[in-house]
């Protein structure tokens, strides 16, 4: 018999001694294969939101240099409108992405289609793991395990491998790192994943204040994300490096088999190979389609916002959970005052300080009208101090005074029972959108249920100022349960519509149509 079949039979002996008989039950393994797929996706869509505004804050006034980190080196002047918003996104590739390219509608769609399995998949795997009684696995029940986790950390920050026969699946070291993943780090990303939403912050402004804002929320999401990543690349590697028969053996097959090694490596490898194309392959696919991507994306979702998001309406208003020492010094903005040859009308309206500016408002309504910006004042004013979430990241907080639209839709008769949908129509015009698209007039569509609401307003005044170019002259929406891409500035007409997909492109608004965001902006 030669040296070199001896070794490895006594190896095996060894290993057939030492080796726990622990197994990893066919459940274990498919929710563990589904989360590394699902935590790809969510990490490369998460990627792609970054990419649209590459700083985190913990204030919400996101004020240019209270930035605690920023992955981009651009220096924003304090002018208005001499930098804004999609000034600072990046263009990145689908490669790195999900999707890429700066199409962040659709990273979002991903990111939501992702999360809604993720949890799905996470119910799945808790309610096992509580129910086989394998949580033991995962919590400590004895402070003994920090002196053994230390002395783990010891042998693998000395290159050390553990012996054979002191090496468990579940070791203490292991056992801790997967309990803060399973109970801390992954409650984490649950509780705060929804102050992102701009309806449950408006519906809710005390669950923002918990983490100490949205953006505090929104960094500490962040420090969820690298946390994982670091976790994967750290476990992964592991997995190759100590005890690697033992390790894939038991994730192919679920238990330590030294005859099957070889089958396990190219399993493992291969189904790696698999998952990373397939990552890639959803870019490709999303951008050979957009349009398509972005019905079934944004549907993907629609049924879990039916029940929870959808439901929500703003109380800023009435429950005033910002005041005027909240209001930010510097507000961020997405795009810059139409330019003479973009909208000569709205230039000649503004020299003239709007005083021959007229709202029109009509549609599916029995008396259509114009208004005056004095007109509208004297029908009724609201002022509200609420925060402006952008689908970006970035938020703001300012005192916004107008006219509810409620209010203004009163003056003109009776809206048609067929009416479902307002639309608003600006003197700005859609730009820069990524998509070689010409430039076109910018308008958006509310559900007249969204119109109604309390909070939203065509406001006239910021901070008790009338309103400047940048921030709309002389009227910008505000729908305090949605995004900022809704909240068309330079507002110049409301019409009452049937459905969203008579006008336009059909997606209910230019951000909807050109940037492939959804038309409900509640999340």
């Amino acid at each position: 018999m030669s040296l070199l079949p001896l070794a490895a039979q006594t190896a095996n002996d060894v290993a057939q001694q030492c080796v726990d008989t622990e197994t990893f039950p066919l459940w274990l393994r498919v929710t563990h294969f589904i989360n590394f797929l699902l935590m790809g996706v969510l990490i490369r869509s998460g990627i792609e939101i970054i990419a649209s505004h590459p700083r985190f804050y913990f204030k919400d006034q996101c004020e240019p240099g209270s930035e605690w980190i920023r992955f981009t080196k651009d220096k924003v002047p304090l002018e208005e409108g001499a930098f804004t918003a999609r000034d600072d996104q990046r263009d990145l590739s689908p490669l790195i992405s999900l999707p890429g390219r700066a199409k962040i509608g659709l990273g979002r769609a991903w990111h939501g289609v992702a999360t809604s399995f993720w949890l799905l998949n996470g119910v799945v795997y808790v309610a096992f793991l509580v129910g086989t009684g394998a949580w033991q696995r995962l919590v400590p029940t004895t402070w003994r395990i920090l002196p053994d986790a230390w002395d783990s950390l010891l042998t693998y920050a000395h290159l050390r491998t553990p012996s054979l026969c002191d090496f468990t699946p579940y070791d203490s070291l292991q056992q801790l790192g997967y309990f803060f993943i399973v109970f801390i780090a992954a409650p984490l990303m649950i509780v705060t994943g929804p102050v992102m939403s701009p309806a449950v912050v408006g519906r809710f402004p005390w669950y923002a204040k918990i983490f100490g804002g949205r953006q505090a929320a929104r960094s500490l999401h962040l420090i969820g994300m690298f946390t994982y990543l670091g976790f994967a690349i750290v476990h992964v590697g592991l997995v190759f490096i100590v005890h690697a028969p033992h390790n894939l053996t038991h994730i192919v097959f679920g238990y330590y088999d030294p005859n099957r090694v070889g089958q396990a490596y190219v399993t493992v490898i291969a189904t790696i190979i698999v998952v990373v194309a397939l990552w890639i392959a959803m870019s490709y696919w999303t951008l050979t389609d957009t349009r398509r991507s972005q019905r079934i994306l944004w549907d993907a979702t629609r049924g879990i916002r039916r029940v929870t998001v959808d439901r929500f309406t703003s109380q800023q208003a009435a429950k005033k959970p910002w005041t005027e020492k909240d209001i930010s010094k510097f507000h961020w903005v997405n795009t810059r005052t139409p330019s003479r040859e973009e909208s000569p009308e709205y230039q000649k309206l503004a020299a003239n300080d709007f005083t021959d500016f007229r709202l029109e408002v009509g549609g599916m309504v029995s008396a259509p009208a114009s208004f005056s910006l004095a007109e509208l004042k004297a029908i009724s004013s609201q002022s509200q101090i609420t925060m402006h979430t952008c689908m970006q990241g970035w938020t703001g907080i300012a005192k916004w005074t107008g006219i509810r639209v409620r209010d203004l839709l009163e003056q003109v008769g009776q809206i048609d029972p067929e009416a479902g949908w307002v639309m608003f129509e600006s003197f700005g015009m859609a730009q820069h959108m990524h998509d070689g698209r010409p430039v076109e007039p910018y308008y958006t569509c509310l559900s007249l249920d969204m119109a109604l609401e309390d909070d939203t307003i065509l406001a006239w005044d910021r901070n008790d100022e009338p309103l400047s170019g940048m921030f709309g002259a002389p009227l910008r929406l505000r729908c305090e349960t949605s995004h900022g891409y809704k909240m068309i500035k330079w507002v110049r007409s409301v019409t009452l519509i049937r459905h969203y997909s008579e006008v336009g492109d059909g997606m209910g608004g230019t951000r909807e149509d050109s940037g492939y965001q959804d038309v409900n902006a509640r999340i």
